[in-house]
């Protein structure tokens, strides 16, 4: 080995260099890096924060302040409130103007609701079908959902009419005689049903709608090959697919039905009491009534048994309609 090679060999072993000094734009950036963090994990909780502020302020808020009151003997004309614990929601029980209104809530509710429901089904099914003018049938269906609720029960009250009603005249023709659609606890139940399905009716029918468009046609095409009808590919194919919507249909429905207020409201003329029997007072008409009587206490204890009321009837609702299972063969 030469000299130069022992001494190369002998020669101690160079220091690592050193990694590179970031750049300023490198530097930048990890200064940059946590507020990149919060935008990116912080982001949809901005979005969201106004929803839940407002439903706090305006809706859980008042809930819980509702409760509060409805444990007191709660008026205007009284400084002090004295505390009463359950003794409000003891005399609503024993109450059977409470238990009238009840009924009258869920017989309105269920004849509203029921045919509603599968004249929706049916229209949002027709329309579903390759039609002229599909778009000018989808916005008359929800022409009914925006007209005011005032025009509504004006129209309906003038053919529900009984000395000069147009109904009443259809049925003269068959030999009925003059009906007093408000008079009577059944025809008026029948009465004001008929406004809410035709409100409400092309509003749900469109939102079945917008679910079936996103079953694929291909299971419509293998069933008319197979000789399927229409009637069976509603059964077999598209309320199984749209299941998860008319669940949500349900219980959106049953819970406008249980908070039916203005159409019986100016169905009697804006009669609190839903007629001189109470036949159609619902349960939103004698809270109302309670306000009115500026009885705050007893009227927010009937609040919140219609607010149980309802998410047990939605509950129930809710399971019976995910226990139905749809059958694709």
């Amino acid at each position: 080995m030469s000299q130069r090679g022992a001494a190369m060999a002998t020669r101690a072993p160079d220091r690592p260099a050193a990694p590179p000094r970031p750049s300023g734009k490198r530097r930048r950036f990890n200064g940059r890096h946590w507020r990149y963090q919060v935008d990116v994990k912080g982001s949809p909780y901005a979005y969201v924060a106004p929803f839940f502020l407002l439903f706090c302020a305006f809706g859980l808020f008042p809930l819980l302040y509702t409760a509060w009151v409805s444990l007191h003997e709660w008026t205007l004309l009284q400084d002090e409130h004295e505390f009463l614990g359950l003794d409000n929601f003891i005399a609503v029980v024993q109450d059977s103007y409470f238990w009238n209104a009840t009924f009258n809530t869920l017989s309105i509710g269920f004849l509203s609701t029921a045919p509603q429901l599968l004249l929706a089904i049916w229209l949002a099914h027709l329309l579903n079908r390759p039609l002229r003018a599909q778009t000018l049938f989808r916005v008359t269906l929800l022409l009914p959902n925006v007209t005011s609720v005032v025009a509504v029960v004006v129209i309906f009250s003038q053919l529900f009419g009984r000395d000069f009603g147009l109904l009443n005249w259809v049925l003269s023709l068959f030999g009925a005689g003059e009906i007093d659609w408000r008079a009577g606890t059944g025809t008026s139940h029948i009465a004001i049903s008929t406004m809410i399905m035709w409100r409400w009716t092309g509003y749900n029918a469109l939102i079945l709608l917008a679910a079936m468009q996103a079953v694929p046609r291909e299971l419509y095409e293998a069933a008319t090959i197979d000789g399927a009808s229409n009637l069976t590919q509603l059964r077999k194919i598209t309320i199984p697919m749209i299941r998860p919507t008319m669940i949500f249909v349900v219980i959106t429905s049953t819970i406008g039905a249980m908070q039916i207020f203005a159409e019986p409201l100016l169905f009697g003329a804006y009669s609190v009491t839903g007629g001189q029997d109470r036949q159609y007072q619902t349960l939103a008409l004698f809270i109302y009534e309670n306000f009115a009587r500026l009885d705050f206490g007893y009227a927010s204890a009937i609040s919140w048994m219609m607010f149980l009321f309802i998410i047990v009837i939605a509950g129930i609702n809710f399971l019976l309609t995910s226990r139905t299972k749809g059958d694709l063969r």
